[in-house]
């Protein structure tokens, strides 16, 4: 595994997009929520896991709770290879997932019906509004 094919795998999500922050750190997000950072200058990788995978996880070689995020089972990768290839595609997989799961409705993509709905309504209102003044 390497730096290009966990880019490509993050990006392959729903509404997944990259941000580089914090000098190195390229950032995958789900609507503006971080599900995964990879460290570029110094290869590292935390993602949050489920509590069950997290006490799994920290009891393992060159994995750690993540620094400032631990506390909300984020875990860090301190070498690229600390995992199998198709173990850390599991526990990104459920990180997105876990991260999308709570992001904010509005900022989800919706449905065009359900735009079409909310649209109808706004227009029903204004016209209701007109009728009455009128």
């Amino acid at each position: 595994m390497n730096v290009d094919a966990i880019r490509e795998f993050c990006l392959a999500f729903p509404a997944a997009t990259e941000n580089l922050q914090w000098g190195d750190e390229l950032c995958f997000k789900v609507s503006g929520k971080i599900f995964l950072m990879l460290g570029l200058d110094n290869p590292r990788l935390c993602f949050k896991c489920t509590p069950d995978s997290f006490a799994e996880l920290i009891e393992r070689e060159d994995i750690r709770p993540a620094p400032y995020l631990g506390r909300y089972k984020w875990v860090m990768l301190d070498r690229m290879d600390a995992l199998r290839w198709d173990a850390l595609r599991d526990l990104i997989r459920a990180s997105y997932e876990m991260v999308a799961a709570k992001a904010p409705k509005g900022s989800r993509s919706s449905s065009p019906r359900k735009k079409s709905a909310s649209r109808n309504r706004k227009r029903s209102a204004r016209s209701a509004g007109r009728k009455r003044t009128g």
